[in-house]
C-alpha cells in the first residue's frame, strides 16, 4: 500500500528508485510466500497445478490490464491516480488476507530443507533453469524489439508498445491450460516442447516486416512460457515433496529468484549483444541456448525420491563393505 503512495506524490528521481526497489523486494515476498501457501494449501499434486496456473494467470493479467489502465488514468486524470487506485487496492487485498487466511505461527512436524541442500540438487536447479531460459528471451526482446522496428519498419509508439499484447494475451491462456494439462502430460514434457517453440518463435521474429508478422510469433512466445512457468512452478514443489520434506519457502525463493535472473540477465546484456552480433544473432543465440537446455528436462521424468536415493545409498555401502570384506579374505 505504502508504495504505490510512494510513486504517486514521488518527485525526484532518487525517491522514484527507491520505491522501485521497494517495490521489487514487496513482490518477491508476495510472490514467493503466495507459491508456498498454494503448496501448502493443495498437497495434491494435480490440484496444486491447476492452483498455481491460476496464480500465474493472475500474473499475466495484471501485465495485460496494467499498461492501458495506467495510460488511461494518467491521460485523463493525472499521474498520481492509478497509484492512488492501486494503494487502495493492496489496502483491501491486505484486509481480506487478514480476514480469510487468519496467519498464524505454527510448528512443522519435519524440519524444512536448507537452501544449500536445495541448490544442490540437480533436480531442482533443472526445473529453475528451465524458468531463467523460458523468460531470458522475453526479457531481452523488451528493450531491444521497439528499437528494432523504429529501424526496420518505421513504427510509432503505439506500435511498439501494442506488439508486446499478443504475449500476454496467449501467456495467460497457458498458464491457465498447462496448469492441469501439464499434469496430464508430463511436466517435463509440456516444459520441453515449451523451450522448442520459445526457441522456433525467437527465430521468427528477426523474420517480420511488419507489425502483423510479430503477432504469431509473439502470441507463440507468450503461449510458450506460460507452459513453462506452469509446469516447473508446481514442480518444484513436487520435487521438495519427494526429495526433500514438504516445506516450500526455500524452493520457491528459488524459483523467484530464477525468474528475476532471466529478466536480469536479459535486458543488461541485450544492449551489448545487439551492438556486438545484432539483432537477428542475439535472438538466434538465445533460441539455440534453449534448443540445447531443452533435452536436460527429460531428467525431471522420473526423479528418485528420497526413499530410492537412501536404497541407493545402502546399497552402495552395502557393496563396498561386501568388497572390502572379500580383499580381507583374499590377503588371508
Amino acid at each position: 500500500m505504502l508504495i504505490p503512495l510512494i510513486f504517486a506524490f514521488g518527485r525526484s528521481y532518487s525517491v522514484l528508485f527507491v520505491a522501485r526497489a521497494l517495490q521489487g523486494i514487496g513482490s518477491s515476498c508476495s510472490s514467493v510466500s503466495g507459491m508456498g501457501m498454494l503448496a501448502e494449501r493443495y498437497p495434491d499434486d494435480k490440484e496444486r497445478g491447476n492452483a498455481m496456473g491460476i496464480a500465474l494467470g493472475g500474473l499475466a493479467l495484471g501485465v495485460l490490464i496494467g499498461p492501458p489502465f495506467g495510460g488511461f488514468m494518467y491521460e485523463f486524470v493525472g499521474k498520481s491516480a492509478p497509484f492512488l487506485v492501486l494503494s487502495a487496492l493492496a489496502l483491501g487485498d491486505g484486509l481480506l488476507q487478514l480476514l480469510m487466511l487468519q496467519p498464524a505461527v505454527h510448528r512443522q512436524d519435519s524440519d524444512p530443507p536448507s537452501l544449500k541442500a536445495l541448490v544442490s540438487d540437480p533436480y531442482i536447479i533443472i526445473a529453475a533453469g528451465a524458468i531463467t531460459f523460458a523468460n531470458m528471451g522475453i526479457a531481452m526482446l523488451e528493450p531491444s524489439l521497439p528499437i528494432w522496428m523504429m529501424d526496420t519498419m518505421h513504427a510509432g509508439r503505439w506500435k511498439q508498445g501494442v506488439t508486446f499484447l499478443p504475449a500476454s494475451i496467449s501467456y495467460l491462456i497457458g498458464t491457465n491450460l498447462f496448469g492441469p494439462l501439464g499434469h496430464k502430460m508430463g511436466r517435463w514434457l509440456a516444459a520441453l516442447l515449451g523451450l522448442i517453440i520459445i526457441g522456433i518463435c525467437l527465430m521468427l521474429i528477426p523474420l517480420a516486416t511488419s507489425i502483423n508478422h510479430l503477432i504469431v510469433p509473439n502470441a507463440g512466445l507468450g503461449f510458450a512460457i506460460g507452459m513453462v512457468d506452469s509446469s516447473m512452478m508446481p514442480e518444484l514443489g513436487f520435487l521438495v515433496d519427494i526429495r526433500h520434506s514438504a516445506v516450500y519457502g526455500s524452493v520457491y525463493a528459488i524459483g523467484d529468484v530464477a525468474f528475476c535472473l532471466g529478466f536480469a540477465i536479459g535486458p543488461a546484456m541485450s544492449g551489448t549483444l545487439v551492438k556486438n552480433i545484432g539483432f537477428e544473432w542475439m535472438l538466434f543465440g538465445i533460441a539455440i541456448l534453449n534448443f540445447l537446455y531443452a533435452p536436460l528436462l527429460y531428467c525431471l521424468k522420473s526423479p528418485p525420491t528420497k526413499e530410492e536415493k537412501k536404497s541407493l545409498i545402502t546399497g552402495e555401502k552395502s557393496s563396498v563393505r561386501y568388497v572390502t570384506y572379500q580383499n580381507e579374505e583374499d590377503d588371508e
